[in-house]
């Protein structure tokens, strides 16, 4: 007993933060108490609520994610320095020399799909000729990348104001804009795995997802103009957007990486690449992360699009087809967590459950909206 009373007792989280983490959670709130003085008369209580909510969940993710907080002050920092290059007059973004060729948003795009081809490059030449600072290279070329991509977002956030007061919106609203957020997302939970599972060895197959987006949003670009900013359509005019999409990604997202490293798995089972992989225990740890913590996030963003659907449409639930198609997803994953938690079921057959799980994903994305038509055909190609 008296052993057991000197044992130290375990610290809470709390008492764990450093001054640093103090300092970081202040300048969030403080960032954030900001943007309320300069904008609140343009928010109602649902946008105020988002952004109070925001600042706390970053702050969270500061304290758990250390490496986050740099990338936070990075594109916060360029953003602005971007921001007050325009002077109120988005014709300066083909005047001003660093705005043209840097940091105006579809600039900035640009050169986040460019480092994110030289990453993939990166990753996949180090993974064959075992150069750890190659794939170290990969990292710090995807970490660039989802900087820029994410400074190319706010600053097109704030040119879509100077198009018109009331063209503004958060650009989350059509195909090439959450294709950015894809690559963003996507490269965001991936950077968090590499650093929690100390292996670079991954990078070259999740870089390929991406880069698919990659090619999208370049094709999206050059032959349909997509990059264009457009007035939101009225049934996207609601704060639940705001919310709702960003859930859905980090689903997506985390679905795509699991399909990569099922793809990884497998080809160590036949004997391709084994010697260069990680072991199969932490590949398959791995997939089921990411798809454990897409699962939890697409349930939450189904639910709000329930939500969503009742405010603009009067009824939760109308079997449309893109509804369906995220009952079918949802399903799918929800069998697989089950097959793996109450089955205790592992190896291949969940590898590639993975792989398909991703082909059926894409098509509720993608393939929805080019074939079949519902409340949801606003987001046609």
């Amino acid at each position: 007993m008296e052993l057991t009373q000197n044992l130290p007792l375990p610290q809470s989280w709390l008492r764990r933060l450093s001054l640093m983490d103090w300092l970081y959670a202040l300048a969030l709130v403080l960032g954030a108490g900001y943007a309320f003085k300069l904008y609140s008369g343009y928010m109602d209580g649902y946008e105020k609520a988002i952004l109070a909510g925001t600042a706390l969940a970053l702050a969270g993710l500061g304290w758990h994610w250390k490496a986050v907080r740099v990338l936070m002050a990075v594109i916060i920092g360029v953003s602005l320095w971007s921001i007050s290059l325009y002077q109120g007059d988005l014709a300066r973004a083909e005047q001003a020399f660093l705005l043209k060729y840097l940091i105006s948003s579809q600039t900035a795009i640009m050169w986040m799909c460019f480092l994110y081809a030289m990453a993939g490059v990166a990753y996949w030449a180090g993974l064959l000729a075992r150069a750890d600072g190659v794939t170290q290279a990969g990292s710090g070329l995807t970490w660039s990348a989802t900087a820029m991509g994410l400074i190319g977002l706010l600053v097109r956030w704030y040119e879509s104001y100077l198009v018109g007061s009331d063209v503004g919106h958060i650009p989350i609203s059509n195909l090439y804009e959450v294709f950015v957020l894809f690559c963003i997302i996507t490269a965001l939970l991936y950077l968090y795995y590499e650093g929690r599972y100390a292996t670079r060895k991954l990078g070259a197959f999740v870089l390929m997802i991406i880069l698919a987006a990659v090619a999208f949003i370049l094709w999206y670009t050059f032959d349909r103009g997509a990059h264009e900013i457009q007035p939101l359509v009225p049934a996207l005019q609601s704060w639940w957007m705001k919310i709702h999409v960003p859930a859905n990604f980090v689903g997506y997202g985390a679905f795509s990486i699991a399909a990569m490293i099922g793809v990884a798995y497998l080809l160590g089972q036949k004997g391709v690449l084994t010697h260069l992989l990680p072991p199969v225990e932490v590949m398959d740890d791995m997939m089921y992360k990411a798809i454990a913590i897409g699962f939890t996030f697409f349930t939450i963003a189904t639910i709000l699009g329930a939500m969503w659907a009742a405010e603009a449409w009067g009824g939760y639930w109308s079997w449309d087809p893109k509804e369906t198609w995220a009952l079918i997803v949802w399903l799918n994953y929800a069998a697989w967590l089950h097959m793996r938690l109450i089955k205790g079921l592992r190896g291949p057959l969940l590898a590639w459950w993975a792989v398909i799980g991703l082909l059926v994903t894409t098509f509720a994305f993608i393939g929805v909206n080019m074939f079949l038509s519902g409340l949801h055909s606003y987001g046609t190609l």
